[in-house]
């Protein structure tokens, strides 16, 4: 890890001239590559046994959970890991199983499903497997007619989910009903990351099959993020979080890199890593608010200033609170940073995404179970005597960790090892590779439960405080690739540093193909 006062003076000075980034080409672990497959194997197994087809598994009571509209949540999120990891009897036990789903419906009646989560995890995931079966992975597919179902199945689905967007402005409502009538939720408002986070699957889903309507639907919900109106940005590019379904404009001023804004920002780079031709304004309003937020929003604790995190905003007041989600998903921040450096080559950004992705890390490092709690909080040292202060239980744990725990528990999120992964793609420094094996064996020492994986209620303990009982998804579909991708041979799928890229990630971990 660099000193303490390089990290300071690179971070409080993001535009300062310093050397260049020292780069090595990425190399295999096959060893810690073999271990995540093998956790994946675990996660599959218990599920396959105890919840097929269902949408999760608990793997504590070895019962289920239908809580994503029952079309098999997990298999269709977890399926273009078991592609990566060459799990060629999972692939096609999955592929067997989609042209059963009915997208049309929900089996309960008023359900409620959510158009955000559906798209990225559910149309994410069948988009993605198509690309990588009819691309690279094509090997794996016994049956070519299976691999043409996802691309039908996936149009389904859209068509399905379609007139979330019937509302006077085409910001879309987030939050559907499909059973016994189809209707949305009526709501005034929606957030950032629920409309903002559509544009990448909807466009891809319209390359793929011909038909503009879906990329013209997510186009002009996204145009009034791109040129926001109503109230106004904390600083350029930082908007708020509250979109009026009516005319589209913003109600607030209060936001950040955080549950309810974040994805928003990842994919303004990421449409441009997509299409570079054709999304250059989405270049620009993510170096707007990238530039906004390293100079107003990093934030270094009085305890360890050596460290970096991201404030979130209300206007132009701030306030020092982050973590993995709940309040905030912000640790996923420092890899899009580096992505960002990387096809924009601008070391800044990579330096900054690098020094974002170290810092986030030292919360596993800090905590007895060795993984990091869902939220924290710290004293930001540019505000020192009105921040709020730590608890006196914790004061002493600040003193020495730089942070003191909001929210203890951890629900197997991916987003601190995502940054490793970015971090390690863009330097091939071996040291993230240790990082992140870190991670891994701290997460399936203290996470391994019952048939499968289980969150924890309490990080802070050694022994994680006891288990939620539930296995997500998305542990499947992100926690466990990035992780694999950290230690394997490069392949298509993986993020390039001096060359353009193959496939970009969607904000659930599932790659597509750029636009050709």
């Amino acid at each position: 890890m660099k000193p303490a006062a390089y990290l300071l003076t690179a971070m409080l000075s993001p535009a300062l001239a310093l050397p260049a980034l020292e780069k090595s080409a990425p190399g295999p672990d096959q060893a810690r590559a073999s271990a995540v497959r093998a956790a994946f194997e675990t996660a599959w197994s218990g599920y396959y046994k105890y919840a097929w087809p269902h949408d999760d598994l608990h793997p504590i009571s070895n019962t289920y959970e239908d809580d994503r509209a029952q079309w098999g949540l997990t298999p269709i999120d977890a399926l273009d890991t078991a592609i990566v990891m060459n799990y060629k009897d999972i692939v096609n036990t999955i592929l067997e199983f989609i042209p059963t789903v009915d997208f049309t419906t929900t089996r309960k009646e008023e359900e409620t499903i959510s158009l955000f989560e559906t798209t990225i995890r559910y149309l994410g995931g069948l988009l993605s497997a198509y690309d990588l079966l009819k691309g690279p992975y094509k090997r794996l597919a016994n049956d070519p007619k299976q691999v043409d179902a996802l691309l039908t199945q996936a149009a389904r689905l859209a068509d399905t989910l379609s007139f979330a967007f019937d509302t006077p402005s085409g910001v879309a409502d987030g939050y559907l009903v499909l059973n016994p009538a189809r209707r949305i939720s009526g709501r005034s408002s929606s957030n950032l990351a629920e409309v903002g986070t559509l544009i990448l699957e909807w466009t891809r889903l319209s390359d793929l099959t011909g038909n503009p309507v879906y990329a013209e639907l997510a186009a002009k919900c996204e145009a009034h993020l791109l040129t926001p109106k109503g109230s106004p940005e904390a600083w350029p590019g930082l908007v708020g979080t509250d979109i009026s379904t009516a005319d589209g404009t913003f109600l607030n001023s209060r936001g950040g890199w955080s549950g309810g804004d974040d994805s928003f920002y990842e994919y303004l780079i990421k449409m441009y890593v997509y299409d570079p031709k054709s999304y250059g304004l989405y270049r620009d309003r993510w170096i707007a608010a990238a530039d906004s937020t390293m100079e107003h929003l990093a934030s270094h604790p009085t305890s360890r200033q050596d460290l970096t995190f991201l404030n979130q905003f209300d206007g132009q007041t701030t306030e020092s609170v982050t973590g993995h989600c709940k309040y905030t998903l912000t640790s996923f921040a420092g890899g899009n940073f580096i992505l960002a450096g990387l096809v924009l080559g601008e070391e800044k950004y990579t330096k900054f995404g690098l020094a974002l992705a170290e810092s986030y890390f030292q919360t596993y490092n800090a905590t007895a179970s060795g993984i990091g709690p869902e939220v924290f909080r710290w004293v930001d040292s540019a505000h020192p005597d009105t921040d709020q202060q730590p608890p006196a239980d914790q004061a002493a744990f600040y003193a020495t960790a730089g942070f003191w725990v909001d929210g203890a528990d951890y629900v197997l999120r991916p987003e601190t090892v995502e940054s490793l992964y970015y971090a390690y793609r863009a330097t091939g420094d071996k040291k993230y590779q240790d990082l992140a094996w870190r991670g891994f064996n701290s997460i399936v020492s203290k996470c391994r439960a019952g048939s499968g994986y289980s969150g924890l209620r309490d990080v802070t303990k050694p022994d994680g405080g006891g288990f939620d009982d539930f296995q997500q998804s998305f542990f499947l579909a992100e926690t466990l690739k990035y992780l694999y991708l950290i230690f394997v041979d490069d392949t298509p799928v993986q993020v390039k540093a001096g060359e353009p890229n193959q496939f970009v990630f969607n904000t659930e971990a599932h790659p597509f193909k750029v636009r050709d």
